[in-house]
Protein backbone atom coordinates (compact mmCIF):
# COMPACT_ATOMS: atom_id res chain seq x y z
CA UNK A 1 0.00 0.00 0.00
CA UNK A 2 3.09 2.47 0.84
CA UNK A 3 4.72 2.04 -2.25
CA UNK A 4 1.27 2.18 -4.27
CA UNK A 5 1.04 5.90 -2.67
CA UNK A 6 4.87 6.92 -3.45
CA UNK A 7 4.13 5.82 -7.34
CA UNK A 8 1.03 7.91 -6.89
CA UNK A 9 2.45 10.64 -5.44
CA UNK A 10 5.40 10.55 -7.95
CA UNK A 11 2.66 10.63 -10.97
CA UNK A 12 1.27 13.60 -9.88
CA UNK A 13 3.99 15.27 -8.99
CA UNK A 14 5.28 14.51 -12.95
CA UNK A 15 2.51 15.32 -14.28
CA UNK A 16 2.17 18.96 -12.34
CA UNK A 17 5.62 19.56 -12.98
CA UNK A 18 4.44 18.34 -17.44
CA UNK A 19 1.56 21.27 -16.63
CA UNK A 20 3.84 23.82 -15.33
CA UNK A 21 6.07 23.30 -17.44
CA UNK A 22 3.31 24.15 -20.21
CA UNK A 23 1.68 26.70 -18.51
CA UNK A 24 5.48 28.31 -18.77
CA UNK A 25 4.97 28.03 -22.73
CA UNK A 26 1.82 30.17 -22.66
CA UNK A 27 2.13 34.05 -23.00
CA UNK A 28 1.21 35.21 -19.48
CA UNK A 29 -0.35 39.04 -19.14
CA UNK A 30 1.80 40.94 -17.01
CA UNK A 31 -0.20 44.05 -17.12
CA UNK A 32 -3.57 43.75 -19.35
CA UNK A 33 -4.96 47.19 -19.35
CA UNK A 34 -8.36 48.54 -20.00
CA UNK A 35 -10.08 45.18 -21.73
CA UNK A 36 -13.24 44.83 -24.57
CA UNK A 37 -13.77 42.48 -27.35
CA UNK A 38 -14.74 42.94 -30.92
CA UNK A 39 -16.52 39.42 -32.42
CA UNK A 40 -16.74 41.04 -35.82
CA UNK A 41 -12.97 42.21 -36.48
CA UNK A 42 -11.25 39.94 -33.89
CA UNK A 43 -12.97 36.79 -33.48
CA UNK A 44 -12.02 34.97 -30.32
CA UNK A 45 -9.91 37.70 -29.51
CA UNK A 46 -9.09 39.81 -25.68
CA UNK A 47 -8.53 43.13 -26.91
CA UNK A 48 -6.36 44.90 -24.41
CA UNK A 49 -5.45 48.54 -24.17
CA UNK A 50 -3.09 50.99 -22.28
CA UNK A 51 -4.44 53.08 -19.45
CA UNK A 52 -2.01 54.54 -17.37
CA UNK A 53 0.71 52.20 -18.57
CA UNK A 54 1.13 49.98 -21.69
CA UNK A 55 0.09 46.92 -21.68
CA UNK A 56 2.83 44.09 -21.11
CA UNK A 57 2.96 40.15 -21.70
CA UNK A 58 6.01 37.47 -21.41
CA UNK A 59 7.03 34.38 -22.66
CA UNK A 60 9.52 32.61 -21.88
CA UNK A 61 12.50 34.87 -21.53
CA UNK A 62 10.55 38.04 -23.58
CA UNK A 63 8.96 40.92 -22.74
CA UNK A 64 6.71 42.93 -24.92
CA UNK A 65 5.20 46.00 -24.62
CA UNK A 66 2.42 47.62 -26.78
CA UNK A 67 -0.40 50.83 -26.53
CA UNK A 68 -2.62 47.79 -28.03
CA UNK A 69 -2.71 44.14 -28.26
CA UNK A 70 -5.07 41.92 -29.85
CA UNK A 71 -4.47 38.66 -27.52
CA UNK A 72 -5.85 35.02 -29.08
CA UNK A 73 -5.84 33.28 -25.90
CA UNK A 74 -6.13 30.20 -27.52
CA UNK A 75 -3.91 30.16 -30.36
CA UNK A 76 -1.24 31.55 -28.08
CA UNK A 77 -0.67 34.58 -30.12
CA UNK A 78 -0.50 38.72 -29.93
CA UNK A 79 -1.02 41.24 -32.29
CA UNK A 80 0.73 44.59 -31.37
CA UNK A 81 -0.57 48.24 -32.16
CA UNK A 82 1.85 51.43 -31.45
CA UNK A 83 5.09 52.10 -29.70
CA UNK A 84 5.53 48.26 -29.59
CA UNK A 85 8.57 47.51 -27.91
CA UNK A 86 10.06 43.78 -27.78
CA UNK A 87 12.81 43.00 -25.47
CA UNK A 88 14.66 39.43 -24.86
CA UNK A 89 17.38 40.00 -21.65
CA UNK A 90 20.02 41.67 -22.29
CA UNK A 91 20.91 40.32 -25.73
CA UNK A 92 18.20 42.64 -27.80
CA UNK A 93 15.35 45.37 -27.61
CA UNK A 94 13.37 46.18 -30.78
CA UNK A 95 10.51 48.86 -31.25
CA UNK A 96 8.01 48.85 -33.91
CA UNK A 97 4.86 50.45 -34.89
CA UNK A 98 3.18 47.43 -35.08
CA UNK A 99 4.13 43.81 -34.90
CA UNK A 100 2.84 40.06 -34.58
CA UNK A 101 4.53 37.20 -31.73
CA UNK A 102 3.53 33.46 -31.95
CA UNK A 103 4.60 32.11 -28.98
CA UNK A 104 3.98 28.66 -30.64
CA UNK A 105 6.85 28.82 -32.87
CA UNK A 106 8.46 31.55 -31.07
CA UNK A 107 8.46 33.70 -34.72
CA UNK A 108 7.99 37.68 -33.94
CA UNK A 109 7.43 39.84 -36.98
CA UNK A 110 7.95 43.73 -36.58
CA UNK A 111 7.00 46.08 -39.15
CA UNK A 112 6.58 50.21 -39.69
CA UNK A 113 9.70 52.36 -38.25
CA UNK A 114 11.61 48.95 -37.13
CA UNK A 115 14.10 49.98 -34.90
CA UNK A 116 16.03 46.32 -33.63
CA UNK A 117 19.56 47.09 -31.19
CA UNK A 118 21.83 45.59 -28.50
CA UNK A 119 25.11 46.62 -27.12
CA UNK A 120 26.96 46.95 -30.17
CA UNK A 121 25.05 48.15 -33.28
CA UNK A 122 21.20 49.33 -34.65
CA UNK A 123 19.43 48.17 -37.19
CA UNK A 124 16.47 50.73 -38.91
CA UNK A 125 14.05 48.65 -41.26
CA UNK A 126 10.27 48.55 -41.78
CA UNK A 127 9.81 45.07 -41.18
CA UNK A 128 12.06 42.29 -39.33
CA UNK A 129 11.19 38.48 -38.98
CA UNK A 130 12.78 37.57 -35.32
CA UNK A 131 13.11 33.74 -35.04
CA UNK A 132 13.72 33.18 -31.31
CA UNK A 133 14.22 29.24 -31.97
CA UNK A 134 17.78 29.88 -33.80
CA UNK A 135 17.92 33.56 -32.69
CA UNK A 136 18.09 34.65 -36.08
CA UNK A 137 16.67 38.27 -37.45
CA UNK A 138 15.93 38.72 -41.15
CA UNK A 139 15.14 41.85 -43.21
CA UNK A 140 13.86 42.09 -46.94
CA UNK A 141 13.29 45.80 -46.88
CA UNK A 142 16.03 48.36 -47.23
CA UNK A 143 17.87 48.87 -43.65
CA UNK A 144 20.64 50.88 -42.42
CA UNK A 145 22.96 49.22 -39.10
CA UNK A 146 24.78 51.53 -37.09
CA UNK A 147 27.87 50.73 -34.88
CA UNK A 148 30.57 52.95 -32.90
CA UNK A 149 32.31 53.30 -36.30
CA UNK A 150 30.46 52.27 -39.47
CA UNK A 151 27.10 53.02 -41.07
CA UNK A 152 25.93 49.76 -43.10
CA UNK A 153 23.16 50.13 -45.82
CA UNK A 154 21.48 46.62 -48.11
CA UNK A 155 17.93 45.67 -49.32
CA UNK A 156 18.13 42.40 -47.38
CA UNK A 157 20.01 41.07 -44.44
CA UNK A 158 19.91 38.44 -41.69
CA UNK A 159 21.28 38.45 -38.33
CA UNK A 160 22.80 36.02 -36.13
CA UNK A 161 22.46 37.02 -32.37
CA UNK A 162 24.69 34.15 -31.21
CA UNK A 163 27.95 35.47 -32.90
CA UNK A 164 26.62 39.23 -33.68
CA UNK A 165 27.17 38.72 -37.58
CA UNK A 166 25.64 39.96 -40.12
CA UNK A 167 24.83 38.97 -43.96
CA UNK A 168 23.65 41.88 -46.16
CA UNK A 169 22.68 41.48 -49.49
CA UNK A 170 22.05 43.81 -52.61
CA UNK A 171 23.39 46.78 -52.82
CA UNK A 172 25.21 46.57 -49.77
CA UNK A 173 27.21 50.01 -48.38
CA UNK A 174 29.54 50.94 -45.72
CA UNK A 175 30.18 54.03 -44.90
CA UNK A 176 32.94 55.24 -42.76
CA UNK A 177 34.45 58.97 -42.64
CA UNK A 178 37.61 56.90 -43.77
CA UNK A 179 36.39 54.92 -46.35
CA UNK A 180 33.49 53.15 -48.30
CA UNK A 181 32.53 49.83 -49.18
CA UNK A 182 30.50 48.66 -51.61
CA UNK A 183 28.98 45.44 -52.26
CA UNK A 184 27.04 42.90 -53.57
CA UNK A 185 27.11 40.19 -50.61
CA UNK A 186 28.86 40.92 -47.13
CA UNK A 187 29.28 39.43 -43.61
CA UNK A 188 29.86 41.80 -40.64
CA UNK A 189 30.62 41.03 -37.57
CA UNK A 190 29.66 43.63 -34.95
CA UNK A 191 31.63 43.03 -31.91
CA UNK A 192 34.78 42.75 -34.16
CA UNK A 193 33.79 45.03 -37.06
CA UNK A 194 35.12 42.52 -39.51
CA UNK A 195 34.00 41.98 -43.04
CA UNK A 196 33.70 39.36 -45.18
CA UNK A 197 32.77 39.81 -49.09
CA UNK A 198 31.13 37.23 -51.23
CA UNK A 199 30.36 39.19 -55.17
CA UNK A 200 31.79 41.87 -56.65
CA UNK A 201 33.23 44.51 -53.97
CA UNK A 202 35.04 47.65 -54.05
CA UNK A 203 36.58 49.51 -50.80
CA UNK A 204 37.67 53.14 -51.10
CA UNK A 205 39.75 54.82 -49.12
CA UNK A 206 41.36 58.17 -48.69
CA UNK A 207 44.42 57.49 -50.57
CA UNK A 208 43.85 53.69 -52.53
CA UNK A 209 40.58 51.68 -53.78
CA UNK A 210 40.56 47.64 -53.79
CA UNK A 211 38.32 45.31 -55.68
CA UNK A 212 37.70 42.02 -55.45
CA UNK A 213 35.05 39.44 -55.91
CA UNK A 214 35.41 37.21 -52.97
CA UNK A 215 37.36 38.68 -49.73
CA UNK A 216 38.16 40.34 -45.99
CA UNK A 217 38.48 43.65 -44.77
CA UNK A 218 39.52 44.64 -40.76
CA UNK A 219 37.38 47.79 -40.81
CA UNK A 220 39.19 49.05 -37.36
CA UNK A 221 42.50 48.44 -38.88
CA UNK A 222 42.00 48.95 -42.45
CA UNK A 223 43.83 45.80 -43.63
CA UNK A 224 42.37 42.94 -45.38
CA UNK A 225 42.70 40.67 -48.99
CA UNK A 226 40.82 39.58 -51.94
CA UNK A 227 40.97 35.91 -53.31
CA UNK A 228 39.26 36.82 -56.71
CA UNK A 229 39.45 38.88 -60.13
CA UNK A 230 41.24 41.06 -57.22
CA UNK A 231 42.39 44.64 -57.83
CA UNK A 232 44.32 47.46 -55.84
CA UNK A 233 45.07 50.69 -56.76
CA UNK A 234 47.99 52.49 -54.65
CA UNK A 235 49.09 55.93 -55.51
CA UNK A 236 50.01 55.55 -59.15
CA UNK A 237 50.46 51.52 -59.41
CA UNK A 238 47.55 49.76 -60.20
CA UNK A 239 47.91 45.91 -58.73
CA UNK A 240 46.60 42.10 -59.97
CA UNK A 241 46.66 38.88 -58.98
CA UNK A 242 44.46 35.47 -57.01
CA UNK A 243 45.08 37.06 -53.92
CA UNK A 244 46.58 40.21 -52.70
CA UNK A 245 46.74 41.77 -48.71
CA UNK A 246 46.78 45.03 -48.28
CA UNK A 247 47.51 46.99 -44.79
CA UNK A 248 46.72 50.64 -44.81
CA UNK A 249 48.99 51.34 -41.46
CA UNK A 250 51.64 50.09 -42.85
CA UNK A 251 51.54 50.99 -46.28
CA UNK A 252 51.62 47.88 -47.65
CA UNK A 253 49.84 45.93 -50.28
CA UNK A 254 51.58 42.08 -51.39
CA UNK A 255 49.86 40.15 -54.21
CA UNK A 256 50.59 36.03 -55.04
CA UNK A 257 50.58 34.15 -58.22
CA UNK A 258 49.94 35.50 -61.44
CA UNK A 259 50.35 39.17 -60.72
CA UNK A 260 50.36 42.34 -62.62
CA UNK A 261 51.94 45.75 -60.99
CA UNK A 262 50.69 48.50 -63.92
CA UNK A 263 52.54 51.95 -63.63
CA UNK A 264 49.77 53.78 -65.24
CA UNK A 265 52.20 57.23 -65.28
CA UNK A 266 54.98 55.61 -66.95
CA UNK A 267 53.37 52.89 -69.17
CA UNK A 268 55.33 50.23 -67.38
CA UNK A 269 54.20 46.50 -66.16
CA UNK A 270 55.70 44.21 -64.00
CA UNK A 271 54.70 40.49 -63.75
CA UNK A 272 55.71 37.37 -61.74
CA UNK A 273 54.26 35.33 -59.14
CA UNK A 274 54.64 37.34 -56.09
CA UNK A 275 55.08 41.22 -55.43
CA UNK A 276 55.18 43.73 -52.32
CA UNK A 277 54.55 47.34 -52.92
CA UNK A 278 55.71 49.94 -50.37
CA UNK A 279 53.58 52.95 -50.52
CA UNK A 280 56.09 55.08 -48.45
CA UNK A 281 59.16 53.91 -49.74
CA UNK A 282 57.40 54.18 -53.47
CA UNK A 283 58.86 50.64 -53.77
CA UNK A 284 57.91 47.66 -55.64
CA UNK A 285 59.15 43.71 -55.09
CA UNK A 286 58.71 41.02 -57.50
CA UNK A 287 59.87 37.70 -57.53
CA UNK A 288 58.54 34.30 -59.29
CA UNK A 289 59.03 34.73 -63.05
CA UNK A 290 59.50 38.23 -62.14
CA UNK A 291 59.24 40.34 -65.64
CA UNK A 292 59.74 44.08 -65.68
CA UNK A 293 58.04 45.40 -69.57
CA UNK A 294 58.92 49.52 -70.63
CA UNK A 295 57.25 50.23 -73.68
CA UNK A 296 59.12 52.31 -76.05
CA UNK A 297 57.88 53.97 -79.44
CA UNK A 298 56.79 50.51 -81.19
CA UNK A 299 58.73 48.36 -79.28
CA UNK A 300 58.85 47.28 -75.69
CA UNK A 301 61.80 46.29 -73.37
CA UNK A 302 61.44 43.51 -71.27
CA UNK A 303 63.45 42.80 -68.13
CA UNK A 304 64.00 39.47 -65.72
CA UNK A 305 65.68 38.63 -63.18
CA UNK A 306 65.00 36.27 -60.03
CA UNK A 307 64.11 39.04 -58.22
CA UNK A 308 63.02 42.83 -59.56
CA UNK A 309 62.82 45.84 -57.55
CA UNK A 310 61.13 48.99 -58.68
CA UNK A 311 62.18 52.32 -56.64
CA UNK A 312 61.66 55.67 -57.01
CA UNK A 313 58.84 58.62 -57.57
CA UNK A 314 56.85 58.63 -60.78
CA UNK A 315 59.11 60.43 -62.74
CA UNK A 316 62.23 59.06 -61.53
CA UNK A 317 62.13 54.78 -61.53
CA UNK A 318 65.28 53.02 -61.03
CA UNK A 319 64.32 49.24 -61.85
CA UNK A 320 66.93 46.63 -60.52
CA UNK A 321 66.75 42.70 -61.93
CA UNK A 322 68.68 40.63 -59.21
CA UNK A 323 70.30 37.16 -59.89
CA UNK A 324 70.43 35.75 -63.72
CA UNK A 325 69.02 38.95 -65.47
CA UNK A 326 68.32 39.12 -68.44
CA UNK A 327 66.90 41.38 -71.44
CA UNK A 328 65.18 41.03 -74.30
CA UNK A 329 63.87 43.75 -77.12
CA UNK A 330 63.01 42.78 -80.83
CA UNK A 331 66.05 43.42 -82.29
CA UNK A 332 68.78 42.70 -79.27
CA UNK A 333 69.00 40.87 -76.05
CA UNK A 334 71.19 40.11 -73.07
CA UNK A 335 72.04 38.83 -69.85
CA UNK A 336 74.37 39.71 -66.87
CA UNK A 337 74.29 39.06 -62.91
CA UNK A 338 72.03 42.08 -61.92
CA UNK A 339 70.39 44.86 -64.37
CA UNK A 340 70.32 48.36 -62.91
CA UNK A 341 68.05 51.05 -65.50
CA UNK A 342 67.79 54.65 -64.21
CA UNK A 343 64.64 56.57 -65.81
CA UNK A 344 65.59 60.17 -64.47
CA UNK A 345 69.45 59.38 -66.04
CA UNK A 346 68.35 57.04 -68.93
CA UNK A 347 70.87 54.77 -68.03
CA UNK A 348 70.52 50.87 -67.98
CA UNK A 349 74.18 49.55 -67.02
CA UNK A 350 74.34 45.44 -67.33
CA UNK A 351 76.87 44.32 -64.20
CA UNK A 352 78.21 40.78 -63.80
CA UNK A 353 80.72 39.84 -60.92
CA UNK A 354 83.68 37.89 -62.24
CA UNK A 355 85.45 35.30 -59.82
CA UNK A 356 88.89 36.20 -59.46
CA UNK A 357 90.07 32.88 -60.25
CA UNK A 358 88.47 32.26 -63.76
CA UNK A 359 91.47 32.12 -66.35
CA UNK A 360 91.54 35.36 -68.67
CA UNK A 361 90.29 32.47 -71.81
CA UNK A 362 87.12 31.97 -69.95
CA UNK A 363 86.06 35.48 -68.68
CA UNK A 364 83.64 36.05 -71.52
CA UNK A 365 81.48 32.89 -70.17
CA UNK A 366 80.63 36.00 -66.84
CA UNK A 367 80.71 38.84 -69.05
CA UNK A 368 77.88 40.86 -69.39
CA UNK A 369 76.55 40.23 -73.27
CA UNK A 370 74.26 41.65 -75.64
CA UNK A 371 72.83 39.30 -78.90
CA UNK A 372 71.90 41.57 -81.90
CA UNK A 373 70.59 38.60 -85.09
CA UNK A 374 74.02 36.82 -85.08
CA UNK A 375 75.94 38.76 -83.52
CA UNK A 376 77.57 38.59 -79.82
CA UNK A 377 78.66 41.45 -77.35
CA UNK A 378 80.71 41.19 -74.56
CA UNK A 379 82.44 43.45 -72.65
CA UNK A 380 83.52 44.49 -68.65
CA UNK A 381 80.80 47.14 -68.63
CA UNK A 382 77.64 47.27 -70.32
CA UNK A 383 75.31 51.00 -70.82
CA UNK A 384 72.49 51.54 -72.59
CA UNK A 385 71.82 55.03 -72.82
CA UNK A 386 68.24 56.31 -73.69
CA UNK A 387 66.77 60.13 -74.41
CA UNK A 388 64.67 60.81 -71.33
CA UNK A 389 62.61 63.31 -73.17
CA UNK A 390 61.97 61.07 -75.84
CA UNK A 391 62.08 57.84 -74.54
CA UNK A 392 63.84 56.34 -77.12
CA UNK A 393 66.88 54.50 -77.43
CA UNK A 394 70.05 56.71 -77.74
CA UNK A 395 73.75 54.90 -77.25
CA UNK A 396 75.38 52.06 -76.35
CA UNK A 397 78.47 51.83 -74.18
CA UNK A 398 80.84 48.89 -73.66
CA UNK A 399 83.36 49.63 -71.57
CA UNK A 400 86.50 47.76 -71.32
CA UNK A 401 86.95 44.31 -73.49
CA UNK A 402 84.53 45.24 -75.93
CA UNK A 403 84.54 41.75 -78.38
CA UNK A 404 81.80 41.57 -80.78
CA UNK A 405 81.66 37.67 -82.52
CA UNK A 406 79.27 37.55 -85.52
CA UNK A 407 78.61 33.80 -87.26
CA UNK A 408 79.74 33.67 -90.56
CA UNK A 409 76.93 32.19 -92.07
CA UNK A 410 78.36 31.15 -95.21
CA UNK A 411 81.16 29.44 -93.22
CA UNK A 412 78.80 27.25 -91.93
CA UNK A 413 78.05 25.90 -95.19
CA UNK A 414 81.53 25.15 -95.77
CA UNK A 415 82.91 24.02 -92.29
CA UNK A 416 81.43 21.24 -90.80
CA UNK A 417 83.99 20.46 -87.61
CA UNK A 418 83.15 22.73 -85.06
CA UNK A 419 86.92 24.70 -84.64
CA UNK A 420 86.67 25.48 -88.81
CA UNK A 421 83.29 27.36 -88.67
CA UNK A 422 83.90 30.73 -89.23
CA UNK A 423 83.66 33.84 -86.66
CA UNK A 424 84.16 37.09 -87.66
CA UNK A 425 85.47 39.27 -84.59
CA UNK A 426 85.76 42.88 -83.93
CA UNK A 427 87.77 43.50 -80.63
CA UNK A 428 89.06 46.76 -79.05
CA UNK A 429 89.02 48.58 -75.43
CA UNK A 430 86.09 50.37 -75.50
CA UNK A 431 82.73 50.19 -77.74
CA UNK A 432 80.41 52.87 -78.66
CA UNK A 433 76.76 52.54 -80.42
CA UNK A 434 74.15 54.93 -81.75
CA UNK A 435 70.39 53.84 -82.07
CA UNK A 436 68.14 55.27 -84.76
CA UNK A 437 64.52 54.48 -84.51
CA UNK A 438 65.22 52.48 -81.21
CA UNK A 439 67.27 50.26 -83.27
CA UNK A 440 71.50 49.74 -83.13
CA UNK A 441 72.15 51.55 -86.32
CA UNK A 442 76.14 52.84 -86.02
CA UNK A 443 79.36 51.43 -83.88
CA UNK A 444 82.93 52.54 -83.46
CA UNK A 445 85.05 50.79 -81.59
CA UNK A 446 88.57 52.41 -80.22
CA UNK A 447 91.51 51.78 -78.48
CA UNK A 448 94.04 48.60 -79.64
CA UNK A 449 90.74 47.23 -81.71
CA UNK A 450 91.23 44.14 -83.66
CA UNK A 451 89.28 42.77 -86.65
CA UNK A 452 88.84 39.19 -88.09
CA UNK A 453 86.27 38.82 -91.31
CA UNK A 454 85.92 36.01 -93.70
CA UNK A 455 85.60 37.23 -96.71
CA UNK A 456 82.92 36.20 -99.85
CA UNK A 457 82.66 37.46 -103.23
CA UNK A 458 79.14 37.91 -104.54
CA UNK A 459 78.99 34.22 -106.19
CA UNK A 460 79.95 33.23 -103.16
CA UNK A 461 83.00 32.33 -103.41
CA UNK A 462 85.56 32.69 -100.57
CA UNK A 463 88.11 34.82 -101.26
CA UNK A 464 90.16 34.87 -97.62
CA UNK A 465 90.23 36.06 -94.26
CA UNK A 466 90.59 40.04 -93.50
CA UNK A 467 92.79 40.06 -89.86
CA UNK A 468 93.91 43.71 -88.81
CA UNK A 469 95.26 45.50 -85.83
CA UNK A 470 94.52 49.30 -86.13
CA UNK A 471 93.12 52.14 -83.90
CA UNK A 472 89.45 51.99 -84.36
CA UNK A 473 86.83 50.40 -86.42
CA UNK A 474 83.49 52.24 -87.50
CA UNK A 475 80.35 49.94 -89.20
CA UNK A 476 76.55 50.07 -89.71
CA UNK A 477 74.28 47.55 -88.25
CA UNK A 478 71.87 46.56 -91.71
CA UNK A 479 69.13 44.31 -91.26
CA UNK A 480 70.92 43.01 -88.08
CA UNK A 481 74.23 42.43 -89.75
CA UNK A 482 77.76 44.25 -89.59
CA UNK A 483 77.70 46.38 -93.19
CA UNK A 484 79.97 48.40 -94.13
CA UNK A 485 83.13 48.03 -91.95
CA UNK A 486 86.26 50.89 -91.86
CA UNK A 487 89.29 50.54 -90.15
CA UNK A 488 91.50 53.66 -89.08
CA UNK A 489 94.38 54.66 -87.20
CA UNK A 490 97.14 53.42 -87.87
CA UNK A 491 95.97 49.76 -89.40
CA UNK A 492 98.02 46.70 -90.04
CA UNK A 493 97.00 43.27 -91.52
CA UNK A 494 96.15 41.47 -94.67
CA UNK A 495 93.98 39.31 -96.16
CA UNK A 496 94.92 35.76 -95.48
CA UNK A 497 93.93 32.82 -97.84
CA UNK A 498 92.23 29.38 -96.02
CA UNK A 499 95.40 27.56 -95.71
CA UNK A 500 98.15 30.40 -95.09
CA UNK A 501 95.92 31.17 -91.76
CA UNK A 502 96.03 28.47 -89.03
CA UNK A 503 92.67 27.35 -86.98
CA UNK A 504 94.36 28.12 -83.65
CA UNK A 505 94.97 31.74 -84.85
CA UNK A 506 91.36 32.35 -86.38
CA UNK A 507 90.02 33.15 -82.68
CA UNK A 508 91.32 36.08 -80.73
CA UNK A 509 92.36 35.56 -77.12
CA UNK A 510 89.58 35.87 -74.73
CA UNK A 511 87.00 34.41 -77.49
CA UNK A 512 83.84 32.72 -75.67
CA UNK A 513 80.79 32.05 -78.22
CA UNK A 514 77.85 32.04 -75.88
CA UNK A 515 75.21 31.08 -78.80
CA UNK A 516 73.18 28.40 -76.55
CA UNK A 517 72.36 31.03 -74.34
CA UNK A 518 70.81 33.59 -76.89
CA UNK A 519 67.40 34.73 -75.82
CA UNK A 520 65.31 34.79 -78.96
CA UNK A 521 62.32 35.71 -77.43
CA UNK A 522 60.09 36.70 -74.41
CA UNK A 523 59.85 32.60 -73.23
CA UNK A 524 63.89 32.81 -73.51
CA UNK A 525 64.56 35.11 -70.67
CA UNK A 526 62.95 32.04 -68.17
CA UNK A 527 65.46 30.02 -66.87
CA UNK A 528 64.57 25.89 -66.21
CA UNK A 529 63.61 26.54 -62.11
CA UNK A 530 61.82 30.01 -63.46
CA UNK A 531 59.33 27.56 -65.78
CA UNK A 532 58.97 24.82 -62.99
CA UNK A 533 57.77 26.77 -60.03
CA UNK A 534 55.30 25.60 -58.15
CA UNK A 535 52.47 27.83 -57.23
CA UNK A 536 50.61 28.06 -53.61
CA UNK A 537 47.02 27.25 -53.72
CA UNK A 538 45.26 30.21 -52.96
CA UNK A 539 42.55 29.00 -50.30
CA UNK A 540 39.61 30.91 -49.75
CA UNK A 541 38.22 31.10 -53.69
CA UNK A 542 35.57 28.21 -53.00
CA UNK A 543 35.77 27.61 -49.11
CA UNK A 544 34.46 29.30 -46.53
CA UNK A 545 36.46 32.63 -45.45
CA UNK A 546 35.15 33.18 -42.02
CA UNK A 547 37.32 32.67 -39.13
CA UNK A 548 35.30 34.54 -36.72
CA UNK A 549 32.60 31.62 -36.75
CA UNK A 550 34.25 28.70 -37.62
CA UNK A 551 31.05 26.32 -36.78
CA UNK A 552 28.78 27.85 -39.01
CA UNK A 553 28.41 26.05 -42.53
CA UNK A 554 27.08 26.93 -45.95
CA UNK A 555 24.22 25.07 -45.07
CA UNK A 556 23.35 27.78 -42.37
CA UNK A 557 22.95 30.52 -45.15
CA UNK A 558 20.01 30.98 -47.60
CA UNK A 559 20.41 29.22 -50.15
CA UNK A 560 18.45 32.38 -52.66
CA UNK A 561 21.52 34.61 -52.16
CA UNK A 562 24.51 34.26 -53.99
CA UNK A 563 27.43 32.76 -52.93
CA UNK A 564 26.55 33.04 -49.65
CA UNK A 565 29.09 30.32 -47.82
CA UNK A 566 30.61 30.59 -44.65
CA UNK A 567 32.51 28.37 -42.01
CA UNK A 568 36.24 27.40 -41.35
CA UNK A 569 38.73 30.02 -42.35
CA UNK A 570 41.50 29.00 -44.65
CA UNK A 571 44.98 30.87 -45.04
CA UNK A 572 43.44 32.83 -48.00
CA UNK A 573 45.73 35.58 -48.89
CA UNK A 574 49.09 36.56 -49.57
CA UNK A 575 51.35 36.87 -47.00
CA UNK A 576 51.10 40.23 -44.62
CA UNK A 577 55.03 40.03 -43.29
CA UNK A 578 56.64 42.04 -46.23
CA UNK A 579 60.00 41.68 -47.86
CA UNK A 580 59.42 38.61 -49.50
CA UNK A 581 58.47 35.71 -47.30
CA UNK A 582 58.10 32.43 -48.63
CA UNK A 583 55.36 30.46 -49.57
CA UNK A 584 52.77 33.45 -49.70
CA UNK A 585 49.19 32.71 -49.80
CA UNK A 586 49.13 29.40 -48.13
Amino acid sequence: MKRAIQIAALLLFMASSALHAQEKKRIIINHPGDFTKDEVKYPGADIMSKDDQQVQFEHDGIDLWCDVAVFYRQENRIQAFGNVFFQQGDSIRMSSEEAEYDANTKLAVARGGVNLRNNSMNLTTEEVKFDRNTQQAYYETPGTVRDSANTLTSNRGKYYLEFSKYEFSSDVQITNPDYEIESARLDYYTKSRNAYMYGPSTITGRDYRIYCERGYYNTPGETGYGVKNTRIDYNDRIIYGDSLYFDKAREFASATNNIRVIDSVNNGVIKGHYAEVYKAEDSVFVTKKALAISVFEKDSLYIHGDTLMVTGPEDGRIIRAFRDARFYKSDMSGKSDSIHSDQKTGLTRFITFIPPDVPENQKGKYRPVIWSADSQMTGDSIVLVSDVKTETLDSLKVMGNAFIIQRDSTSHQTYEEEDRKGFNQLKAKDLFGHFENNSLHHIEMIKNAELLFYLWDDKGEFIGIDKQLCGAIHFNITDNQIDRVTSSINVEGKIYTENALPVQERKFPGFYWRGKEMINGVEDLFSEADNNIVLPVIRGVTEPIDPDNPDLSPEDVDDDQEEEETGKAPKAAATKEGRLLPQPGT
